[in-house]
């Protein structure tokens, strides 16, 4: 089932319980897949890593707003925010374990033969196609450097 009909059936859901917090997270992922169709790209149907980094950028935005939030000690509008990100990650993949992104960039050195930092370009390119959505990019950045530096 694609994002568009899982997010049609969820505002729907939400519509019916009156849940105003997820009716926002909901209609926001609408409006950003409608934006992203409509992009000029001319295409009826998104690339499933298109809808996950459109997904994980709706999730940063929220916790960079209620971090912000939190500072100005605006708790009422942070708690919402925080909220809506939770929504709407429940609609990216399942989350790997550092134990098996580590296995799985090692497993990305080996095959390409990489052996220090001028190799990094590659091992991240390939190791975000394999893992895409399922791992924050700083985080594997981290395991990739230390993988090439110390082995």
């Amino acid at each position: 089932m694609s994002l568009e009909n899982k997010i049609t059936i969820a505002l729907k859901k939400a519509m019916k319980s009156k849940d105003k917090e997820a009716l926002n997270a909901y209609r926001a992922i609408k409006s950003a897949l409608l934006l992203l169709k409509t992009e000029g790209k001319g295409t009826i149907q998104i690339a499933e890593a298109d809808e996950i980094k459109l997904l994980q950028k709706l999730v940063k935005q929220r916790q960079e707003s209620a971090s912000l939030f939190r500072a100005q000690n605006r708790d009422d509008l942070a708690i919402p925010e925080e909220s809506q990100a939770v929504l709407i990650r429940q609609f990216l993949p399942e989350p790997m374990d550092e134990e098996t992104v580590k296995k799985e960039v090692e497993s990305i050195i080996s095959q390409l033969g990489a052996q220090g930092m001028k190799d990094m370009g590659k091992v991240m390119g390939i190791a975000n196609s394999k893992m895409a959505g399922r791992v924050d990019g700083k985080k594997l950045a981290s395991i990739i450097k230390e993988k090439l530096v110390g082995g």
